[in-house]
């Protein structure tokens, strides 16, 4: 299969458009082609792509930055000499002057299909700067890897943030292609925007339901995201950002657990499982050890849960990450109903709110945590109208 900067490259009647124009590139560490050659060499060499200028979004154009709220530096690329614009420093949108390096700016972003992951948002700000200053946007396509479920409850207005763009739920099942299609459409954008569509690509297919395994190599799109499983596990698992619980930062699979010194894990899966066993399906929990290098509890020996969601314990059609997180949380409370649970800090530069209601774009789940008499059913009361008004809504701009 192709991804939208490999047909870009080997279509001549595609770079056709871009002749005689300035060309900006936004990427980061998981921007390569077929081969691993990284895009802004790969264009650099391309003889009919001027390039002009690059964009880094969060993390950075090298993905060297381990945290959220690190910001990077504008900078010059050392190899060509092109001026790298930081997406995620003073500024979180492209400024009046970086717009005026380029044309057209192509963005070629490995995404991992959350509504939280700031790639989305970042998306929708160059689309905005884009109709603002007549620019035009090519998103180069690549998968997500997360597939098409879809999953959470919609942000509320008024909840918008860095991590939530727009109305969309927690697991939105598009690519950023698709997304910015959507985006076009819903905030009333005028903007010249082309997707170079991936070829060979279904969502639906096994074994990886999302990312084409045995054909293209995992490269982390930020550093925290190493692998599928995690990018699987990540529409629940990130919630723990507005928790004191670890999420496994500073351990070798970040994302894809969860604990502290304080809980015991084997006693937090039964009680899960007695609380609403559906939403387990899909996945294995397993209780296990671990002590963070850096980040919460370092240092600390952690009673912890990792969720297991590759073959052989892996059903894509009826795992549900944000349910299976929700109800960790759920569990924690009713086996310590004063632990303090919800972290209290500027999460993402959302001031005066709940980092956890910033994430879920709204107190709904928190709330839901919190009142000892809410049950399973509840939750589903709340998400399930969301999820479906999102499958219809979204369906018009789906590519593949």
């Amino acid at each position: 299969m192709n991804f939208g900067i490999d047909r870009l490259l080997a279509e001549p009647d595609l770079r056709a458009a871009l002749k005689g124009r300035r060309v900006a590139l936004l990427a980061h560490p998981a921007s390569v082609t077929k081969d691993l050659t990284h895009s802004v060499d790969a264009l650099a060499a391309c003889g009919d792509v001027q390039l002009t200028a690059l964009f880094g979004p969060q993390h950075g154009m090298k993905g060297d930055l381990q945290d959220n709220m690190m910001e990077s530096p504008d900078e010059v690329d050392p190899v060509h000499g092109i001026p790298v614009f930081s997406l995620y420093g003073e500024v979180r949108r492209p400024t009046a002057a970086s717009m005026q390096t380029f044309d057209v700016i192509l963005i070629d972003l490995q995404d991992l299909g959350c509504r939280i992951y700031t790639f989305v948002t970042t998306l929708l700000y160059v689309l905005e700067a884009a109709t603002e200053h007549g620019k035009d946007v090519w998103v180069l396509d690549r998968p997500n890897p997360a597939g098409r479920p879809v999953e959470g409850t919609t942000l509320l207005p008024g909840w918008e943030s860095f991590v939530g763009a727009g109305p969309m739920p927690m697991r939105h099942g598009m690519t950023l292609g698709e997304m910015g299609r959507w985006f076009i459409d819903h905030f009333g954008l005028a903007v010249d925007y082309r997707v170079i569509e991936m070829q060979g690509y279904d969502p639906e297919a096994g074994p990886g339901f999302g990312w084409p395994l045995g054909q293209r190599a995992w490269i982390n799109p930020s550093p925290n995201a190493p692998n599928l499983s995690m990018a699987r596990a990540y529409p629940g698992t990130v919630m723990l950002e507005g928790t004191t619980l670890s999420e496994g930062r500073g351990t070798t699979r970040p994302l894809e657990l969860f604990g502290a010194p304080d809980i015991d894990a084997r006693a937090v899966i039964p009680q899960m499982q007695a609380l609403a066993p559906q939403w387990l399906d899909g996945c294995v929990l397993r209780d296990m050890w671990f002590q963070p290098t850096f980040h919460k509890h370092v240092g600390a020996l952690c009673s912890g849960v990792q969720i297991h969601v590759e073959h052989p314990h892996y059903d894509h059609i009826v795992f549900r990450p944000w349910r299976v997180q929700a109800l960790a949380f759920k569990a924690i409370r009713a086996l310590y109903p004063d632990y303090d649970l919800w972290r209290d800090f500027p999460y993402e530069y959302a001031f005066g709110k709940l980092a956890i209601d910033v994430i879920n774009g709204g107190p709904g789940l928190r709330e839901w945590v919190d009142d000892a008499g809410a049950q399973p059913a509840d939750l589903d009361a709340l998400a399930v109208p969301d999820e479906t008004a999102w499958l219809e809504a979204r369906r018009p701009f789906l590519l593949y």
